[in-house]
C-alpha cells in the first residue's frame, strides 16, 4: 500500500492535491506503517457501505458474468481467468462506466 501511495503521490499535478477514497480492507489501514505523501488525502469510507465504492459492483459483475459456475484444477488457472476477465472488462470502457456510475453522485450543472 505505501508504494501505491507513493506511486500516485508522484502523479499528482504540481501544486494539486488527490483525494483518494478507501474502504476498510486491513492492507488500507496500516498504523503507524502507512506512509501518506503531503500531496494526498485518504478519505475513508464508512464501513459496510459497498454502495459508496464503485468498485464493489465492478467485482460482482465479474463474479456474475465471468467468473461464476467454473471449477479451476490450478492456481494459475484461477489467475489467468481473472485476468482474462479483467482485461475483457477493460477494454469496455462504456461497461465500466455504466457500472461504476451513480446518478445520486453525479456532479452537474
Amino acid at each position: 500500500m505505501n508504494l501505491h501511495l507513493a506511486e500516485i503521490g508522484t502523479r499528482v499535478t504540481p501544486g494539486a492535491h488527490a483525494v483518494l477514497t478507501i474502504d476498510g480492507a486491513g492492507w488500507h489501514q496500516l498504523g503507524d506503517k502507512l506512509r501518506v505523501p503531503a500531496n494526498v488525502t485518504l478519505l475513508h469510507l464508512p464501513p459496510y457501505s459497498p454502495e459508496l465504492n464503485p468498485v464493489e459492483n465492478v467485482w460482482a459483475y465479474l463474479r456474475g458474468n465471468k467468473l461464476s459456475n467454473r471449477v479451476f484444477d490450478s492456481y494459475e488457472a484461477i489467475v489467468d481467468a481473472c485476468c482474462d476477465a479483467w482485461n475483457w472488462l477493460m477494454n469496455q470502457p462504456e461497461r465500466v462506466t455504466s457500472i461504476g456510475s451513480r446518478e445520486w453522485a453525479c456532479v452537474t450543472e
